[in-house]
């Protein structure tokens, strides 16, 4: 989570003025400050390959964008978001992200400006690889990730936060030409055994996955006088829930022999068990990442501790936090019960009267 104040933390259960504010810079140049806007949201999914997605609805019609170098044009322009709280000393504003415009589009007579914008790893994703690249020259998995992603944007800040900042060597792999440069981004964060995305200060951020049982409580939603939840649902879904993974790895620029891994449920107590009642429900994943049966059975059993968690979902409204950020662990106090949860997803409306609905997933019962 964004680091805020307690006071801003204990103020969203009470009455308060919420604050706004959406800038446009070009070329890191500010073209437009405080726009003004009548409705907007900042999605975070971190089940989306995009983390972090905008939409904005603007009344000024002098805003719609006639030239490349407009505010709201679409050649590399950018929106920098946040929302806040104003307090009698001032105001304690939130980012919510640093967006590039995609597709502002309006009624020249009536309008409104309608547009949408995306965290930047859409900028890398879109920067195919014009020949074939490789990840030979830089030792560590770090490395590799920062010379892809500065390729595109020279001046990127990549942050490693993983536990102990672990760094492991890196394979040597290749990626034909057309390739997109945001899966091989990925392909090695997962080689690490970690997650990579683009956080709200428009930072690459290279984390571990996280865990419920493990992970700091970051902020606790409770049911009742003094709390923040409004409503809560579970579900119980199938879908993208697996038993096995199953990781082959052929690396022909080391020019290693092809190894393979698998890892299985085999928890006796679990739900999703291989061969209970479950079934069996095996992922296939290829990669050039590993060029040992141990490498291969780490990214495995690394892949098998996220998929067999989404098999109970928690969905809830709240009051809105905008610090949340996706991977956080919050606890849900909700009919007497406690759990805690990763946040998958959320909206954080730019507007007072928006709802503010949470995606969990990794529900466990608070041991504590």
């Amino acid at each position: 989570m964004y680091n805020v104040s307690s006071r801003f933390l204990q103020t969203l259960a009470t009455s308060h003025r919420m604050v706004t504010r959406v800038d446009a810079y070009y070329n890191g140049a500010l073209t437009r400050s405080n726009i003004p806007f009548t409705d907007g949201s900042v999605t975070v999914d971190r089940g989306s390959k995009v983390r972090r997605n905008l939409s904005l609805t603007i009344a000024d019609l002098s805003l719609i964008p006639w030239d490349a170098t407009d505010p709201l044009a679409v050649y590399g322009q950018q929106l920098v978001v946040s929302r806040g709280i104003q307090f009698a000393d001032g105001a304690e504003m939130v980012p919510l992200g640093t967006f590039r415009i995609n597709e502002p589009s309006a009624d020249v007579h009536t309008g409104p400006i309608t547009l949408t914008g995306t965290s930047s790893e859409a900028i890398i994703q879109e920067d195919a690889f014009m020949a074939p690249a490789t990840t030979r020259g830089y030792s560590t998995c770090v490395d590799a990730i920062t010379y892809l992603i500065r390729q595109t944007l020279p001046s990127a800040a990549v942050i490693n936060l993983t536990a102990g900042a672990r760094n492991p060597t890196c394979p040597v792999a290749v990626w034909d030409a057309g390739a997109d440069r945001w899966d091989a981004v990925v392909q090695i964060a997962t080689a690490m055994q970690a997650e990579i995305y683009v956080d709200a200060i428009d930072r690459f951020v290279i984390v571990d996955v996280p865990n419920p049982l493990t992970a700091p409580v970051v902020w606790d939603v409770a049911d009742g006088e003094g709390g923040t939840l409004v409503s809560a649902a579970r579900t119980m879904s199938r879908n993208n829930v697996y038993n096995a993974v199953v990781v082959s790895a052929e690396n022909t620029a080391s020019n290693t022999t092809p190894v393979s891994a698998v890892a299985t449920d085999n928890d006796p107590n679990s739900p999703t068990r291989w061969g209970g009642p479950f079934g069996r429900k095996p992922l296939a994943i290829t990669t050039a990442l590993a060029t040992t049966q141990a490498g291969c059975q780490s990214i495995a059993n690394y892949k098998l501790a996220d998929l067999i968690a989404p098999n109970i979902q928690t969905s809830a409204s709240s009051l809105p936090n905008p610090a949340l950020e996706a991977g956080d662990c919050i606890r849900i106090s909700a009919a007497g019960r406690k759990e805690l949860s990763i946040v998958q997803s959320f909206t954080v409306p730019l507007t007072p009267e928006g709802d503010f609905p949470l995606t969990l997933r990794a529900s466990k019962e608070d041991p504590a």
